[in-house]
């Protein structure tokens, strides 16, 4: 018979008596510790356990799918996407969001950096993303060879999810031939662009014949085809409308009339939106966006200011207010200004009155929000201030006006990326495998503070900004960068 030793099976007996007193069993129910975990099914069909999720954001209102959802949670997983749920998740890193709105990354459909993009991109971003954007979309200009524009910025780190439209002022700047502008233009959807865009009041030699090939080319490649319209002045603004609207009409193209309230229906808005809608109502495709400022800004030099500006706008010299300085033009500094390229000016506030322009806009199906800017210079751009406050000052004015938070959402989310189809088809939306593109942030102070005179500032009231993600943007300052491109 074999020796037991004494001492050994005392201590094992010991630990054993110990192991089973702290088993869940035997602890008493308030002590008790559910150490199993329950198992949810992540975007790809897998198994996850609560924590496997890389961040939740929990205690927030999330506007999903057109509404908002009080104390919902946002789970994201390592991948980057999004996981929503009405019960409780729980990840490695998790963000209070109480008092909050949960918002998808607001998109700017209109964006413009195409100066110098090198040089100036990350500026142009910084200020994107602090306003609460997540996908910046250069829609008013863009890259006349988007190819070129993508083996370039494909390589380097983004702020923000980032596009180019084919931007055909510049291939008519560089080619004489009508055959080589269509055949680039054409080319530059093939690459990946995501619209076609162009700007006939700055080009008025452009025919309706040549905006009507661009307009075939882009139905085509079913992209949509960005238009500054012809005319600004009061007494012929409605003929921009009505060749946007006969170019739909005989091609089929989606268009999208860019800043209506500067381009088209500055003086009589309601007339502009009524032929729209009627428009529409027998089949064509129209949309259009506004910039919440009711004051207009572009560059000297441009035709903006050609013939008597003075008759056309109802103001003078003394009304323009150099951007980035608070400098007032005069009759004197006037032609010596004018002569200044890339001196960007800007016309006095009122000068698009809200109640008779954006707020009119602001109430049809078919109207969203777009900058048409961005800051590319620092510490004072010469930029207007929608560069960097355009998304808050948005959201405000909508509340402002007495619109919900779901039809604010709507006018810089939802419709924006229905627009961009298919391009945006996982973006613009908090739903189940979408990319994790989130804007967190206060209702209740939510504003621009970028002004004329200094337009580099931060919005107010944006805490958070997930872009795939990652967090880009928290407590005012700069994070990670995980933009994609979004092309075709």
């Amino acid at each position: 018979m074999k020796k037991i030793n004494r001492r050994k099976a005392l201590k094992d007996i010991t630990i054993a008596s110990a192991t089973l007193l702290l088993s869940p069993s035997c602890m008493a129910d308030d002590q008790k510790k559910d150490n199993s975990k329950k198992i949810t099914v992540g975007n790809n069909g897998e198994k996850l356990g609560e924590g496997d999720y890389k961040m939740v954001i929990k205690n927030g209102t999330l506007y999903t799918e057109g509404k908002l959802q009080k104390d919902w949670f946002l789970g994201i997983t390592d991948d980057g996407k999004l996981k929503v749920s009405q019960t409780a998740l729980q990840g490695k890193q998790e963000i209070d969001a109480t008092g909050k709105i949960v918002s998808p990354g607001f998109i700017d459909i209109l964006a413009d950096n195409a100066g110098n993009p090198q040089q100036t991109y990350t500026i142009f971003e910084k200020y994107k993303v602090s306003d609460g954007l997540t996908t910046v979309l250069q829609m008013h200009g863009g890259a006349e060879y988007p190819q070129k524009f993508h083996e370039y910025f494909d390589k380097l780190p983004h702020r923000v999810n980032y596009g180019v439209s084919v931007f055909v002022m510049r291939l008519r700047l560089a080619y004489a031939s009508l055959a080589k502008r269509y055949e680039l233009a054409e080319r530059g959807l093939k690459e990946g662009a995501i619209a076609m865009a162009h700007s006939p009041e700055y080009q008025p030699d452009t025919t309706y014949t040549e905006l009507k090939e661009y307009a075939k080319i882009a139905q085509r490649y079913n992209r949509p085809y960005f238009l500054h319209l012809r005319y600004s002045s009061e007494d012929k603004e409605q003929e921009g409308i009505k060749e946007a609207i006969r170019l739909t009409e005989e091609t089929g193209v989606q268009i999208h009339i860019d800043h209506i309230n500067s381009t088209g229906g500055t003086f009589n808005m309601a007339k502009a939106l009524d032929l729209i809608q009627n428009a529409n109502a027998k089949g064509s495709k129209i949309t259009c966006c506004v910039y919440p400022y009711s004051y207009w800004a572009t560059y000297l030099i441009s035709e903006r200011f050609g013939g008597d500006w003075r008759k056309r706008y109802g103001i003078t010299y003394e009304d323009l207010e150099i951007v980035g300085t608070g400098e007032r033009v005069t009759a004197q500094t006037y032609p010596i200004y004018r002569k200044r390229g890339g001196l960007l000016v800007a016309v006095p506030p009122g000068t698009m009155p809200f109640e008779k322009t954006i707020n009119l806009a602001l109430q049809t199906d078919f109207c969203m929000f777009g900058s048409d800017g961005g800051i590319e210079k620092e510490p004072r751009a010469n930029s207007h201030p929608r560069g960097a406050g355009f998304a808050a000052t948005a959201i405000r004015h909508c509340l402002n006006m007495g619109l919900t938070l779901e039809q604010a959402l709507e006018r810089i989310v939802t419709r924006p990326a229905k627009l961009i189809q298919p391009a945006m088809k996982d973006r613009g939306d908090l739903k189940n495998g979408n990319w994790a593109d989130v804007t967190i942030f206060d209702p209740k102070t939510i504003n621009g503070k970028a002004t004329v005179a200094n337009p580099n500032q931060f919005s107010e009231g944006i805490d958070c900004v997930i872009v795939n993600g990652e967090i880009a943007f928290q407590n005012g300052k700069l994070l990670k960068q995980a933009g994609k491109p979004i092309r075709y």
